[in-house]
Order: C-alpha cells, then sequence, then structure tokens
C-alpha cells in the first residue's frame, strides 16, 4: 500500500488480483440475474477507463453520472478514477434547472448516461459541449455506445496511485433551499470513515448489500458503493420501482438501509395483508409468534439483515415500536453530505428511539448557543467547490455547520430537533419550529407527508398529502381520523404553536415536480410560495379542509 491506510482504488486491486472468481456486482436484467465477477469488473472498468484516456482530458477533469443504481454506474466510477479524474453524481429525478446548474458548476466535460425513465429528455438537457457516453440501456442514443468501447479498446494495464489528498469526488448537495453545492471530498475523507466507522456497523466480507436509494446520495454512495470496495461485499441491485420487492425478496441482504417513506410503505404493505387487531392476536400466541414474526421479515426482504438502517429524516417512535414488535429492529443514525455522512448511529444493542444515537469514534461535536449542531472530524469537507464565500461561512475553527438543531439528553444520545432555516415567525412574533410538531404525526397512517406552515399567519397550518392507506377508506372516516390527531396534538402545544387548522392537498409531493429534493426533503421555501394562497384563504379554518 501506498498511503497509511489504503484509498478506494487499493482495496479494489486487492479484491481485484486476489478474488478474481468471487462476484461483486448482481443486474437484474428481464428478471434474470447477471453476475459479475471482480475480474470482469475490473476488465470493463479499464477499457471504459482506455477510452475516457484517449479523449486527451487532464488529470482532475470532472466526469458526470446520471443513471439510477446498477452495475455500469460502480464500473464508471471506477472507470473514472483509474485515470485520476473526478466524479459528479447527479439525481436521476431532480428538476431540470437543477441538473443544468450542477452540470455547468462542476464544468463537468463527460457524462454517463444510463438506466433512465425517461432518458431522451435527460439528454436534452446536456449541453452540447459535454460528451456523452451511453451506458448499455434501452432509449439511451449517443455517439460514444457502452459496449462499442468494451469491443474497441484494450483494457488500461497500468494501476494509477491517487495520493489521499486528491480530489475523490464533488456530491452535490439536494438544495432544500437553494442551488445545489459541490462538497469537495479528496480519497482520504472515505478512508477515515471507513476506519472509523465500519467496524461501529460491523460490516463484513461476506455481507450481502441491496443497492437502490440514489447512488447521488452520500449514504448509499458511501455504505453500499464504497463500503462494497473497500470490504469486499457483494451488491445487488433493483430492476425498477415495480419490481423492487421481488428483487429484494430474492436478494434478503444482511446490510439495509432506508428511508422513513419507504417504512410507512412496508407498514401499510404489511397492515394490507394482515390487519393490525388481526396481527396482534398472532403475537401475542407464544406458540407461534416467532413463525410470524420470521415469516413478515421473509416477506419483506430482511430475514438475513443483522444490520437495519435509517436517516435522511426521522423514523416515528410509535412506528419504530411498531417493527421492533416483528423483530425489525431499526437503527436510526444522521449525518451530513460534508462529513460523509460520518456522525452519529444506535448501535444494535442500545438503541434509544427518538435519537439518532452518540457520536462514531474521534468525532468532536458540540451545539452553539441556538443548538445547532456542529462537527469536526477527518471526513469533514476541504470545501464547497468554486465557492469559497459559502465554504467560510458553514466551517467555523474546523467545525462544519450543520444548520441542525439538536439536544444532548442526560446518557449523551443525540435527539435532533429541527433546521434552523425551518424556523418561521407568525403574525405575533413568536418563532415556531415546524419538525417537532410534524414529527407527532406520524402515528396517523393516513398522513404520507405533512408541512407545517405559518409564516406571517396569526397561528400555523398543516399541509397533509394523504397516504396510500387513506385513500381505501371513505373520505368522510379519513377526514375524522384526521380530525382528531390534530385535536390530540393541539393539546399539548404551545398557544403560539398551536394549528388553525389542515388542509388536505390534491398535489403528490415529488422531487420531480419540486416539493421535494431527491432526498425526499420537503423544500419549505418552495411549498411557501406555491401554497401561500391557500394557506390565507384557510387560515382561520380551524378544520380540516380539502384543497
Amino acid at each position: 500500500m501506498t498511503t497509511e491506510f489504503p484509498t478506494i482504488l487499493e482495496k479494489f486491486y486487492y479484491w481485484e488480483q486476489t478474488t478474481p472468481n468471487d462476484v461483486f456486482l448482481r443486474q437484474p436484467i428481464n428478471r434474470i440475474w447477471r453476475e459479475y465477477t471482480w475480474e470482469e469488473v475490473g476488465n470493463q472498468a479499464r477499457r471504459i477507463a482506455s477510452a475516457l484516456k484517449d479523449l486527451g482530458l487532464p488529470e482532475g477533469s470532472r466526469i458526470a453520472l446520471i443513471s439510477k443504481n446498477c452495475a455500469e454506474w460502480f464500473i464508471a466510477d471506477l472507470a473514472i478514477m483509474l485515470n485520476g479524474f473526478i466524479s459528479v453524481p447527479l439525481y436521476a429525478q431532480q428538476p431540470d434547472d437543477a441538473m443544468r446548474y450542477v452540470l455547468n458548476h462542476s464544468g463537468a466535460e463527460v457524462v454517463f448516461v444510463g438506466k433512465l425513465d425517461d432518458p431522451a429528455h435527460i439528454q436534452s438537457i446536456i449541453p452540447d459541449n459535454i460528451t456523452q457516453i451511453a451506458m448499455p440501456y434501452e432509449g439511451v442514443s449517443t455517439e460514444l455506445q457502452w459496449n462499442d468501447l468494451l469491443t474497441k479498446y484494450s483494457p488500461l494495464a497500468e494501476n494509477y496511485y491517487p495520493t489521499l489528498d486528491d480530489i475523490f469526488t464533488l456530491i452535490y448537495t439536494s438544495g432544500t433551499t437553494g442551488n445545489p453545492k459541490g462538497v469537495v471530498h479528496t480519497y482520504r475523507k472515505p478512508a477515515f470513515v471507513i476506519e472509523h466507522g465500519m467496524p461501529e456497523f460491523n460490516v463484513k466480507r461476506k455481507d450481502s448489500l441491496f443497492s437502490f436509494l440514489p447512488l447521488a446520495h452520500v449514504v448509499e454512495r458511501m455504505l453500499v458503493e464504497v463500503g462494497s470496495f473497500y470490504t469486499g461485499n457483494t451488491v445487488s441491485f433493483s430492476e425498477s420501482l415495480e419490481t423492487f420487492s421481488q428483487d429484494l425478496y430474492q436478494v434478503q441482504p444482511t446490510v439495509f438501509f432506508s428511508v422513513p417513506r419507504l417504512w410507512t410503505k412496508f407498514q401499510f404493505g404489511i397492515l394490507e395483508k394482515m390487519p393490525q387487531g388481526k396481527l396482534d392476536k398472532l403475537l401475542s400466541i407464544p406458540l407461534i409468534n416467532g413463525f410470524v414474526k420470521k415469516r413478515i421479515r421473509k416477506a419483506l426482504g430482511l430475514s438475513r439483515a443483522h444490520l437495519i438502517l435509517s436517516g435522511a429524516a426521522p423514523v416515528p417512535v410509535p412506528m419504530m415500536e411498531w417493527f421492533g414488535k416483528i423483530g425489525i429492529n431499526i437503527q436510526e443514525a444522521y449525518g451530513a453530505t460534508e462529513a460523509l455522512c460520518y456522525g452519529f448511529f444506535n448501535r444494535k444493542d442500545d438503541i434509544r428511539m427518538g435519537t439518532v444515537g452518540k457520536p462514531l469514534p474521534e468525532l468532536d461535536v458540540k451545539l452553539d448557543e441556538n443548538g445547532e449542531i456542529l462537527l469536526r472530524c477527518g471526513s469533514v469537507m476541504v470545501g464547497y467547490y468554486m465557492e469559497p464565500d459559502k465554504t467560510e461561512e458553514t466551517m467555523v475553527d474546523g467545525y462544519y455547520r450543520t444548520g441542525d438543531v439538536g439536544e444532548f439528553d442526560n446518557d449523551g444520545y443525540l435527539k435532533i430537533t429541527g433546521r434552523i432555516k425551518d424556523a418561521f415567525k407568525t403574525q405575533k412574533g413568536e418563532f415556531v419550529s415546524p419538525a417537532e410538531i410534524e414529527n407527532k404525526f406520524a402515528e396517523n397512517t393516513f398522513i404520507e407527508q405533512i408541512c407545517i406552515l405559518g409564516r406571517g399567519l396569526v397561528q400555523p397550518l398543516a399541509l397533509v398529502m394523504l397516504s396510500e392507506s387513506a385513500q381505501s377508506h371513505p373520505k368522510q372516516y379519513v377526514h375524522k381520523k384526521l380530525k382528531h390527531t390534530m385535536d390530540k396534538i393541539n393539546q399539548d402545544l404551545k398557544s403560539h404553536e398551536v394549528l388553525n387548522g389542515m388542509i388536505v392537498v390534491k398535489d403528490e409531493w415529488l422531487p420531480d415536480n419540486g416539493f421535494m429534493t431527491p432526498t425526499l426533503k420537503i423544500k419549505r421555501n418552495i411549498m411557501e410560495k406555491y401554497y401561500q394562497p391557500l394557506m390565507e384563504q384557510y387560515s382561520e379554518c380551524r378544520e380540516v379542509v380539502w384543497e
């Protein structure tokens, strides 16, 4: 090894040389699993690297990746690293203007276009001066085709050895309040995360991972892609949204990371087949409750999972308790793109619901006078690409200002209580932090998403997007349940926080239409602007109303 801790590429060379015939990647195509060994991944990556080299780009050139998760994503990323280039992952589902911004701001010279729902539309967004390389998926039409390049070029023979201080990637934030920012991470950053974090997560050589959350997101990139390069794990992909459940069932991964929205869908799917009353009854019978739990876990695809993580947003405590009763113990974690997702974690034998756990090793954390969480460790970013002013605003004495507000309990567990920029002032001049109020609504399974707004209003209002569960019940019944939940929560709120009403909206909040980030965080500034007339109309309705 050339460094004090191996880089991603050095670990890849190790697996390529010592375990060439072991399966690394598994890709379903038309319901048939295509398996790639370490040797084959290396062969393809080296051929694509030769093709990139032939373009004559200087070391450090930025190469973008726009694709859903697939084997070629990993292979293309390797090819980028093999040339000393810098990867720029983009979310396949994000507004056109955000995609154009990232491509232009990063100065990308080449873009890999892959597995997409509407590749022709994505390609129309890409500026003409950027060379496009098409991964082998339907609908991607460009001069440089993946399979043609594999045939035309010989594998790059030499091994490239980056230093720990060379730039590895630019990870653009999801942009909750403005344009995405390009977070600069060197090879030293993932090396730190793996060295100090992987032992805590207990991810080992024979673990099986399932990749479905966007690889442009820092957690999927680190836990699944980078983690597999370091540990030699097998990674399986999902073919499509329609086949997701079937793919997960077939894989039965040992490590699984998800977000609250999926846990909600899992819960709904279980209760649709087994109503709560029947489930409670079966779980109360000692002789069969173990069988019932095992059967449910296997049906979900989690029968073998020893590490079940959740992040990006809080999982409501009632939901965590519900899953715990069927033997699925969700471990919440917290990190940031700017710290390469290194942060807090609920250890398996020490889960405290409602918190994100305790700090990972070598993490220096403190709260400022406003309760903002500040982090300092070996994985904190170099800075924001081409934006020194924003870097200076965010970094204070080596600490990264997360923008999140939190508090520690007496035992050192961290609870996230909101975002500094989410707080708003009502007409009465009182500040409201919406996140904690929103979390209280989690007990109502009729609510898919909720957003508390009220800037300039007398009292806050709740905007609600209904869940699949709500849509299968009569409107009058759903209305009654929503009103009951709102009234119950209002009783425990401070006077200036009490909701003046709830509006059930007809829009679906998605990354595609700009209401949410690609990581499924609500864009409150967009919501405020779009729903302002509606909120003014119902500002004092004191009821549940339907748009």
